[in-house]
């Protein structure tokens, strides 16, 4: 069980250090293109990426009564959230959008509980520090309320759910299944929203095609299905605090590939964060009836 756990720990840090290195190759495509046809292109990417593990005689195992309903809760939520952060970075900073939807790690502990889940002392402190630390490391948030605020809530409060749901269905459900209908549905959402929104062109996509095919390959395709196969393992907080590190990474992504430079605060920042994690590391859980049942389900 403990190795189990280590492994899931692993995979979501690796989940996490993807995620951050994305963030620069979102960068790059903001350059050329919307944000609505970026994040389309790159949902369409991950289904393709996953059609092929889905087709010939096991597809009834991983699209099934089990991942159906729960891929489409997920992706209208994972929808919602990734178009309310757009729409909301339109009237704020982009620091205190990064700020707000990180604190979808304080949510998670209090969703989990709702749903059946147990979130130790340890795991609320790591939460909190995890918090705090982003707070350091997102650089000016200050300033007075906007519109956009209450859109990038809405983003948090959206991720906090997925993360929540994810770790009930997951331990039930096919990875890869689940995975590609929540793509599904995030592609097709995205896709209407861009064509009412938004104008693309060929030629915008062709000068953003790096930053696309390695966000729908890595960070969709890859990232979002191995976070659903580490949530078999872990409990929600644990998991959100491990993949808030993000922030981190897309930090040391930025230093290493963009030549940007951190200050004291922000240093500060990565520090708590890891301070989070490792604080949710060494407090012990113990896992309540339905964490068990959950876990032991014979029917993946």
């Amino acid at each position: 069980m403990r190795t189990t756990a280590l492994r899931a720990d692993a995979i979501l840090l690796l989940v996490a250090c993807i995620w951050g290195s994305g963030f620069v190759a979102q960068r790059a495509a903001m350059e050329h293109m919307g944000p609505f046809a970026y994040t389309s292109l790159r949902y369409l990417i991950g289904v393709a990426m996953l059609l092929p593990l889905v087709v010939g005689p096991r597809w009834r195992t991983r699209i099934n009564r089990r991942t159906v309903p729960a891929g489409i809760l997920l992706g209208i939520i994972m929808a919602v959230a990734a178009n309310a952060q757009q729409i909301g970075m339109v009237t704020t900073t982009a620091s205190r959008a990064g700020f707000i939807t990180g604190l979808y790690v304080l949510g998670v502990p209090f969703i989990g509980l709702a749903l059946g889940h147990r979130f130790t002392a340890g795991h609320f402190v790591g939460s909190l520090l995890a918090a705090i630390g982003l707070f350091f490391l997102s650089g000016d948030v200050s300033g007075g309320f906007r519109t956009g605020d209450l859109w990038v809530g809405l983003c948090a409060v959206c991720w906090a759910f997925h993360v929540a749901i994810v770790a009930i269905a997951a331990p039930k459900a096919d990875a890869v299944g689940l995975a590609i209908v929540q793509f599904a549905v995030v592609a097709i959402v995205t896709t209407i929203a861009t064509f009412v929104r938004e104008q693309p062109r060929i030629s915008e996509i062709s000068a953003a095609f790096l930053p696309i095919v390695y966000g729908g390959v890595f960070s969709i395709g890859i990232a979002f299905t191995l976070q659903i196969i580490a949530q078999k393992h872990a409990p929600p907080t644990h998991a959100a605090v491990l993949m808030s590190l993000e922030a981190v990474f897309a930090a040391i992504f930025g230093v290493l590939i963009l030549s940007e430079s951190l200050s004291r605060p922000e240093l500060v920042g990565c520090g708590l964060m890891f301070a989070g994690m490792l604080t949710c590391q060494v407090w012990p859980h113990k896992r309540t009836p339905v964490e068990k049942a959950e876990l032991t389900d014979p029917v993946r």
